[in-house]
């Protein structure tokens, strides 16, 4: 079971700083692909892959506000529907949702929500995102 935790960087390897910095070159333009990017920052491309996905950076005087969670699916009729259902029942207020066509049973799916008004943490919500039918895998991909 994942936890999530804020660390002052300063007692971290430099690696986890290197992914924030190559995430932000991304997110922002600055560079023309990830290769620029990690050789800028002296990273090797599967360091930057392996963390990608697990660091992020907390922007001062972050709220918490909205979260992305990328999600497969089993692809059965309702999956949907159930996701969003135990969102809504938990306060969570639907952004944007991104679903991929079902590719050998599998749909993959990316949902940006409002988390102001959850009643339980996020992680609580991705562990129960993870306990229904037909999901695969959730992972919290960004907090704003």
């Amino acid at each position: 079971m994942s936890r999530y935790l804020v660390i002052n960087s300063e007692v971290l390897p430099e690696v986890y700083e290197k992914v924030v910095e190559v995430k932000e070159m991304m997110r922002t333009n600055s560079v023309k692909d990830v290769t620029e990017a990690v050789k800028i920052v002296g990273l090797s491309r599967s360091t930057f892959y392996k963390y990608k996905d697990h660091v992020f950076a907390l922007k001062e005087g972050m709220k918490g506000q909205k979260a992305t969670i990328s999600i497969i699916i089993i692809d059965k009729a309702g999956t949907l529907s159930n996701i969003l259902d135990n969102i809504a029942k938990h306060g969570g207020n639907i952004y944007t949702i991104n679903q991929d066509i079902p590719i050998n049973g599998a749909a993959y799916i990316n949902i940006t929500l409002d988390m102001s008004g959850l009643n339980i943490e996020i992680k609580e919500l991705i562990d129960i995102l993870s306990s229904l039918k037909n999901i695969i895998k959730v992972d919290l991909i960004a907090v704003e």
